[in-house]
């Protein structure tokens, strides 16, 4: 698909500089081409939780309007709840349905906005496993019909395990994802906090940072069987959003990653491996561009957009407070319906306004708006 109408002149430099045959959800090669052009030109992509049509459009119109390239992520908990919370999750065919609904809506939208959008699964512990098998079902069904993966991407985060088993298992799965070009995420080093349903918050602050050491192994490892994987490298990162100065970021040790691995392979690049931060709620503006310097090229936001959702809709619920107490009567006049104020279409915009702004704000902190 091109660029719709207004749109293709403004994209034309993007698809010119990193060759894209079209704009919308990308896979394969493009994934990486877009990653390597976010290495060369110093930015990062805000990948966002959307947990429903609401949330990718908020994300979706910030993206288009900030001229970026945007990553869409469902977690296992956002995909169920994408699916409906009256659906039973036993055996994660909520997680699983609710994943693939959000792709195959995501895919038809997107090209609407004209800009390259990475379809993306957030964390997928080992007790998760079954849910990222049943996606990657989809994928494979979806790239025999189509030639391409439903998804461009997936993570898998097996952090919690032993350092060895997370990166065999790791590999298993990036086998499997390799002939669909699919690309993958691992985590090595515990993000703390909590989100989605995985508390961290008690564990060793030692094992909030990973070594430079099981970079290299994991890059050893995972570069003869594809070069479509990213790593979330620990430096300290915490899941949602605390007092200053309770989250110590050493942004600093990713650089030292980068050295090392550049000097074990004798390679040329300064930047050979793609980075993700995870934990970006909260992080000030120097810790991100410090931490996309070194090589960062994904920035995980969901605690700020949760909360930038709800001021949208608290604030409009509190302005119009007396023109939603009744279906009918109202400051205007005891015969005045109120139709026009609890329409879901008005409240619910204006949370997405709000959330929208704030994904703006990240795209211009982490140097992605005006890269199209």
């Amino acid at each position: 698909m091109s660029c719709p109408g207004k749109w293709a002149c403004r994209c034309s430099r993007f698809v010119e500089a990193v060759a894209y045959p079209f704009l919308g959800s990308i896979v394969g090669d493009d994934v990486l081409k877009l990653f390597n052009h976010a290495q060369e030109n110093n930015y990062a992509i805000p990948a966002i939780n959307v947990t429903s049509s609401s949330t990718v459009v908020a994300a979706l119109e910030a993206a288009r309007d900030k001229d970026s390239p945007v990553i869409l992520q469902t977690s296992q908990g956002g995909a169920a709840y994408f699916a409906g919370k009256g659906v039973g999750n036993k055996n994660q065919e909520a997680s699983i349905g609710g994943a693939v609904a959000a792709a195959h809506y995501i895919r038809a939208v997107a090209p609407l906005y004209g800009i390259p959008v990475v379809l993306h699964t957030d964390h997928c512990a080992k007790k998760l496993l079954p849910w990222f098998d049943g996606m990657l079902d989809a994928d494979e069904a979806y790239f025999k019909e189509h030639g391409e993966p439903l998804f461009s991407s997936h993570m898998i985060d097996l952090s919690e395990e032993p350092v060895e088993w997370n990166i065999q298992t790791t590999a298993k799965y990036l086998k499997r994802m390799a002939p669909m070009k699919q690309w993958l995420e691992m985590e090595i080093g515990i993000t703390g906090g909590e989100e989605d349903g995985v508390n961290n918050e008690s564990v060793d602050n030692a094992s909030l940072y990973t070594q430079p050491e099981d970079i290299y192994e994991i890059y050893k490892t995972l570069s003869p069987i594809s070069p479509y994987f990213s790593i979330a490298a620990g430096f300290g990162n915490v899941h949602g959003v605390y007092k200053p100065g309770n989250v110590k970021l050493h942004p600093e040790l990713l650089e030292k990653h980068q050295k090392y691995v550049k000097e074990k392979i004798n390679g040329k690049e300064d930047k050979p491996v793609f980075l993700v931060f995870h934990g970006g709620s909260g992080s000030t503006k120097q810790e991100y561009r410090d931490a996309i310097s070194y090589g960062v090229v994904k920035v995980n936001l969901d605690t700020d957009l949760q909360w930038a959702y709800l001021l949208g809709i608290r604030d409009y619920v509190l302005n119009k407070k007396d023109y939603l107490m009744t279906q009918v009567g109202n400051p205007d006049g005891a015969d005045k319906p109120n139709k026009k104020y609890y329409d879901p279409r008005v409240w619910v915009r204006d949370g997405e306004k709000t959330m929208s702004a704030r994904v703006a704000e990240a795209l211009v902190d982490f140097n992605t708006a005006g890269q199209l």
